[in-house]
């Protein structure tokens, strides 16, 4: 992550800090929060909580290769948690990257 985007918070005040701490933090519980076709991977309104103003680059695979991802991605949400000490990630869980 590039340094200058973060410049926003230099000289802000610990009263300001904690309120985009409780703006973000909102955000992020929103989309946590989230069920069904708002768990698509198309979230504005998250991206839209960074200060920089980018129109994202949305590149979205061919019909077969999205749904092929979409399904082992619910699939993957099927699967046990990993152990501790596993890296927190399994096989089918990273299949969907």
């Amino acid at each position: 992550m590039e340094s200058h985007l973060d410049d926003d918070l230099a000289g802000r005040s610990a009263e300001d800090l904690a309120e985009e701490v409780r703006r973000l933090r909102a955000g992020i519980r929103e989309h946590r929060d989230s069920t069904g076709h708002d768990l698509c991977w198309h979230h504005p309104a998250l991206w839209g909580l960074l200060p920089e103003r980018v129109a994202p680059d949305l590149r979205v695979p061919a019909w077969g290769e999205f749904l092929q991802r979409c399904v082992a991605y619910r699939r993957s949400l099927d699967l046990p948690p990993p152990e501790p000490g596993e890296g927190g990630r399994n096989e089918d869980a990273a299949s969907f990257e």
